[in-house]
């Protein structure tokens, strides 16, 4: 049988500065087109995963700017910019993973992108709530204030580019209709079922593994523990450490950034994970099933899709530490079965997310075929490869 080149892709990530949910799953797309260029503004090479350092990362003048790994939130501004300065003038197809400002690259005249939306940029269109969360001081917060208008129709124009949407939650999608008026498919963002393992010990501690920013509402965690007098391990690192630890007591352990071996062991033995932020989908309350424990969400974002009250987990309707307290003592009178758990992470596992994002990245590269009148071979034979 003739063979055929891939119609030439590129694949863009915001940037790669930070290890998170969205990192991982810029890593899980990056895996199904293993052909594909990748390009993100900047990285900080000690946070890739060992499979994109695998892979060759084009970045931007973005990644010689000084201090970038300790400062990159604050050269916010630039991203967009950054963004549009990446070279992608001779690709067919772009593949965008979006939190920020990778869907306002200069789309290829001819080309097709498609877009996996993690959130419409947070600070732009929720600015009120970033930044009281933030504590910016009032001059700095009128000048974001200017900038955000601009940046609202820069966003609207770039969403208006993209070719095919992809939201990873359903909060996300009806985000995406009420900023951009367009319609997006909802397609759960992946766990690696196989890195968890329950586990027959059971410590006597609640479980935060979060990136420590204000939006995170650790602090609820931390309050509602301490009026309960429950023992709390959080895992993780970030510019809200310092305040966080001024207000926490005896009972909370700070242990940093963990490597992988550690989180899933305290995820296997916690008496359940606190998720008390609103996140755009989050994949901890997932991970916490996987690991035969529950997690305790606010009932909002991305919980709405992952957590199914009293039986994967509990979730409190108030952002507030009362609430959460309420939600921990009523998690400690359910007995939760473990192979109910189980089933429900792997119904978003990593090889359940690779099917849906094989079919619709088929059906783009036939489409685009079409249009170029080209023949290409099957553009994902190759990432076969992402279960194993």
């Amino acid at each position: 049988m003739n063979r055929h080149r891939p119609l030439r892709t590129a694949f863009v990530h915001d940037n790669f500065v930070q290890a998170g949910g969205g990192e991982r799953v810029a890593e899980e797309l990056a895996r199904l087109v293993p052909y594909a260029d990748i390009f993100c503004t900047v990285y900080v090479r000690d946070r890739l995963s060992p499979y994109l350092l695998t892979r060759a990362i084009n970045t931007t003048w973005m990644q010689h700017m000084p201090w970038m790994r300790r400062y990159y939130r604050h050269y916010f501004f630039l991203y967009p910019f950054a963004a549009r300065s990446l070279p992608l003038g001779s690709y067919s197809v772009v593949l965008s993973s979006c939190y920020g400002f990778a869907k306002m690259i200069r789309k290829p005249a001819g080309a097709l992108h498609v877009c996996y939306c993690h959130t419409p940029t947070r600070w732009i269109w929720r600015f009120d709530d970033y930044a009281a969360r933030e504590n910016f001081h009032p001059w700095v917060k009128r000048v974001l204030r200017r900038m955000v208008g601009g940046l609202k129709r820069q966003d609207r124009i770039a969403a208006d580019s993209v070719d095919v949407m992809i939201a990873n939650s359903t909060v996300v999608a009806d985000r995406i209709r009420r900023y951009y008026d367009k319609d997006a498919e909802v397609i759960f963002p992946p766990i690696d079922c196989d890195r968890f393992t329950p586990s027959s010990t059971r410590g006597d501690f609640y479980l935060i593994v979060s990136r420590l920013v204000p939006y995170k509402r650790v602090d609820l965690a931390i309050e509602a523990c301490r009026q309960l007098g429950r023992k709390l391990i959080i895992i993780g690192g970030g510019p809200d450490r310092a305040r966080l630890e001024r207000t926490a007591g005896p009972n909370v352990t700070f242990l940093g950034r963990a490597p992988d071996e550690v989180v899933t062991r305290h995820m296997a033995e916690c008496r359940a994970v606190l998720f008390p932020g609103e996140e755009d989908f989050g994949l901890i309350p997932l991970e916490a099933n996987a690991s035969g424990r529950p997690c305790i969400a606010f009932d909002g974002g991305g919980a709405l899709d992952t957590v199914v009250d009293g039986i994967t987990g509990v979730v409190f309707p108030e952002p507030t530490a009362q609430s959460l307290a309420d939600a921990i003592l009523r998690s400690e009178a359910i007995c939760w079965d473990v192979p109910t758990l189980l089933r429900h992470a792997r119904r978003f596992d990593r090889s359940v997310f690779a099917e849906k994002m094989q079919r619709v990245l088929r059906e783009a590269y036939a489409t685009q075929a079409r249009l170029e009148s080209v023949l290409v071979e099957e553009p994902l034979e190759h990432s076969q490869q992402v279960s194993s």
